[in-house]
């Protein structure tokens, strides 16, 4: 529980630094269409730190591998999802752009999971 905990908390430290660091470092170097390909990247770390801390919560609550799955699917979601999307904008390498999705299914699964484990832990 306190892994997500501490995960999702420096994640959305992280997601905070990269959103100033996209509006005031970047903004001069990336034309408009990287830079709301950086921002998304920004945009779902940030919800998916929030989805950290949530499956941190989840494991308090109903321990088990539903709750746990969420959490490392989420950690896995913003490496590939937001990961792939800070990288093909600030390289302009389109082929990294074909990681993002399976960021996205992780992302999806981390929810069905967490999802899950409430329908199983229900009272």
């Amino acid at each position: 529980m306190n892994r997500f905990f501490t995960i999702g908390a420096i994640s959305a430290g992280i997601g905070v630094a990269a959103g100033a660091f996209g509006a005031h470092g970047l903004k001069e170097h990336l034309g408009t269409d990287m830079l709301a390909v950086y921002e998304t990247g920004v945009r779902y770390q940030m919800y998916h730190a929030f989805g950290l801390i949530a499956a941190a919560w989840a494991l308090s609550r109903w321990p088990g591998k539903s709750a746990a799955a969420a959490g490392w699917f989420f950690v896995a979601g913003t490496l590939l999802f937001s990961g792939s999307l800070y990288l093909l904008s600030m390289t302009g390498v389109r082929w990294i752009g074909a990681i993002t999705p399976v960021g996205g299914v992780c992302f999806l699964a981390g929810w069905i999971s967490l999802a899950t484990a409430a329908w199983k832990g229900r009272s």
